[in-house]
């Protein structure tokens, strides 16, 4: 399982399979999705606006790799969000 967070977007997406595959978004609400891939098998959920239904602060800190950085720079998110590497 892997967890990104994008603090400028304020989107957390939760990847629970790593493998790479075609996936199917299904909005089941307004600021949640969910990527299901093959045999209906949930990939990922995507949370936008995640601070305002996850409180960043208990769920974090983890260390995470960052989509939106070079495959070497880390991001730990907590109370001082800051970048590593």
């Amino acid at each position: 399982m892997n967890i990104f967070y994008d603090d400028k977007t304020d989107l957390l997406y939760v990847r629970l399979v790593n493998t790479r595959q075609d996936v199917t978004n299904r909005r089941i609400s307004g600021d949640i999705v969910l990527d299901i891939g093959n045999d209906e098998k949930l990939i990922g959920i995507e949370i936008v606006d995640a601070s305002r239904h996850v409180n960043l602060d208990r769920l974090f800190p983890v260390t995470y790799d960052d989509p939106f950085l070079s495959a070497n720079e880390l991001h730990v998110i907590g109370e001082n969000s800051q970048k590593l590497g």
